[in-house]
């Protein structure tokens, strides 16, 4: 079947490859079962090396650890430290556990995050309204967004299944200008994305994106790694619906594309 994702242009956003829909997987179970049965040695082996270093690494199970190990490669060394950084950091940045509601009203306040519903593969939809972000004024602004950012991650973490780790993504573009570009916001959240939450993000599906966009869009492209990029896909406006049908039913479509859910903000979901 032909996807209508990822019209891309070089010339326009730089070292961005479109990602197809539709993936050729291995079928030879011999080599499936060692790369699993290597993987798993891997994981045993970051799980000695973070216990010895962090006792609270032992709160963590084996799935996230194999997120982190994925992320770097299989490098074991690489990923035990990537996790041991994310432990420091949740414990200077969440020293509670959780960000509370009171902790980010600016940015719970624009209603620019929503969660609602499931795609084919049985991952939560998570939709942003780039036209409702505007960077906090405030003294320490930037820092309240990414614990906005941490808490809707935490929120859209908790709805996922078991047996899935991923969400899937819709950045919707629809009336955003100048006003909206906020480039320290964007790196901070990629950065969390890539750093705090590795192999999370399933596809983020960006919609409705202006001509405007591509300017900021060039400038934060070096700060995406090279998996990131391969799930990050912009869908031309004619193939909206179509696109959006191929990922999600349309029971489970938000109804702001034509399907059958209401947007359910983050902080109500």
């Amino acid at each position: 079947m032909q996807t209508h994702e990822a019209i891309i242009h070089d010339d326009e956003i730089p070292e961005i490859k479109s990602e197809r829909v539709h993936q050729n997987y291995n079928n030879n179970s011999g080599k499936e079962i060692k790369d699993n049965s290597m993987e798993q040695h891997k994981v045993s082996l970051m799980r000695t090396l973070v216990d010895r270093r962090d006792p609270l690494a032992k709160e963590a199970d084996d799935l996230m650890l194999r997120r982190f190990l994925r992320a770097r490669d299989l490098d074991v060394e690489k990923a035990a430290g990537l996790f041991l950084r994310y432990l420091k950091w949740r414990r200077t940045f969440v020293p509670n556990g959780f960000i509370s509601e009171k902790e980010i009203e600016y940015d719970l306040g624009h209603k620019k995050m929503f969660l609602q519903g499931f795609d084919k593969q049985g991952r939560p939809i998570n939709v942003v309204l780039g036209s409702k972000h505007f960077q906090n004024p405030k003294p320490g602004g930037l820092d309240d967004f990414k614990r906005f950012c941490v808490y809707s991650l935490d929120k859209i973490c908790s709805r996922i299944p078991p047996g899935q780790e991923k969400y899937l993504g819709i950045a919707d573009l629809q009336g955003w200008g100048y006003s909206n570009s906020d480039v320290r916001a964007y790196i901070g959240v990629l950065t969390l994305l890539q750093e705090c939450y590795p192999e999370r993000l399933g596809k983020m599906l960006i919609v409705h994106a202006p001509r405007i966009f591509m300017t900021v869009w060039k400038i934060i492209c070096p700060f995406i790694d090279a998996k990131t990029k391969t799930k990050m896909v912009f869908v031309e406006n004619r193939h909206l619906k179509s696109t959006l049908l191929e990922h999600i039913d349309e029971s489970q479509l938000p109804d702001i594309y034509g399907g059958k859910l209401p947007l359910v903000p983050i902080q109500d979901a």
